[in-house]
């Protein structure tokens, strides 16, 4: 099965052709995954404008499919079907993928699969990685912070999420308030290096409390007070203060890892978003998964991040058990993996 798997619901256009087998194992083959980065356009307002991106992607989106195509060594007529973030994410992005996907499917009569930009990045370890399913995701990324049970395409069952503010826009936030650039997250990560992560006394919020439900305001909160107090003539501050940030996530993270752990036994625990390239935190978790008997796996650092690959490999997850769209489709803002779980206690 061959799939193009287009992404465009937030700063990144990506086109990718991705194969696998018609059967129902994992690890796929990127044939091509082509990636267009925005960070030029958006940079300079330190966070993403959402109607520049939703042009830069009109303008970027049909070249992109040509190459995705061309270093794949395909045509379209070699398609089992045609992907696309259907959401969530920036609407008129979002809207730009869906339209562009719906046109291909339709004048070369192939499938067309709407695919949730979350389960993207939930099935990714799978591409690469022989996981099977039920496993335990931690699913982390700039604009969303869950743990969730994977048992397969479209059946989700989240465990608990952020009540405010999600990991990866804390690292942003952080990012700006010491003028590190953006994106903050590898930013953070390399201001980092050789700092002091014992010399910020940073607040853990939710830490050690029943669930697995997370909190980041109140930790955005502290950054910026501690940054406002940082000596101006002290070399080290900052990069003490990102690597007391970094424990600090890592030592969030590892306890609400644990608490899902201890719920009920389970052999894998996947990372996968954006922050999962951040090496420091994977090495927390692997700490946690191997105290509770489990291991960590997460997919490579190159398709942690928004990439069409995912959304490929989520159109053959998908394909295979005849979970297709019709082209009345209508792109959403919000997805949830779960819809249940709102009602739930």
């Amino acid at each position: 099965m061959r799939v193009l798997g287009i992404e465009t619901s937030c700063d990144e256009t990506a086109v990718a052709v991705v194969e696998g087998e018609a059967g129902t194992g994992p690890v796929g083959r990127i044939l091509s995954n082509t990636v267009y980065s925005q960070l030029t356009e958006h940079r300079r307002f330190g966070g993403v404008v959402p109607e520049i991106a939703a042009r830069a992607h009109l303008e970027r989106i049909d070249g992109l499919v040509a190459q995705a195509l061309d270093e794949a060594g395909v045509g379209l007529a070699d398609l089992d079907a045609i992907a696309a973030t259907g959401g969530p994410g920036l609407i008129g992005g979002v809207m730009v993928g869906v339209m562009t996907a719906k046109a291909l499917a339709f004048a070369h009569d192939k499938p067309f699969i709407a695919v949730n930009h979350l389960e993207g990045h939930a099935l990714s370890v799978r591409l690469t990685e022989p996981v099977s399913f039920p496993y335990l995701l931690l699913l982390v990324s700039g604009g969303h912070c869950q743990l969730l049970t994977v048992r397969g395409p479209g059946d989700f069952t989240r465990l608990g999420t952020t009540i405010d503010d999600a990991a990866g826009e804390c690292f942003d936030k952080t990012a700006k308030l010491l003028g590190l650039g953006f994106p903050g997250g590898p930013a953070v990560e390399r201001a980092a290096e050789g700092g002091d992560p014992r010399r910020f006394a940073l607040p853990r919020p939710m830490w050690r409390k029943p669930g697995c439900d997370f909190s980041f305001s109140g930790l955005k909160t502290a950054v910026r007070q501690t940054v406002e107090k940082l000596p101006a003539d002290d070399p080290r501050a900052v990069a003490d203060l990102c690597a007391s940030f970094q424990r600090t996530v890592g030592d969030v993270f590892a306890d609400r890892c644990a608490n899902a752990l201890a719920r009920g036994p389970s052999s894998t625990l996947v990372v996968a978003g954006g922050v999962a390239a951040n090496v420091y935190l994977r090495g927390r978790l692997e700490e946690v998964a191997a105290t509770h008997g489990a291991k960590l796996v997460a997919p490579p650092v190159r398709l942690c991040t928004d990439n069409g690959a995912m959304i490929a490999w989520a159109g053959v997850e998908r394909l295979r058990l005849g979970q297709i769209d019709a082209l009345d489709f209508r792109p959403r803002p919000r997805w949830p993996l779960d819809p249940a779980a709102a009602n739930r206690v």
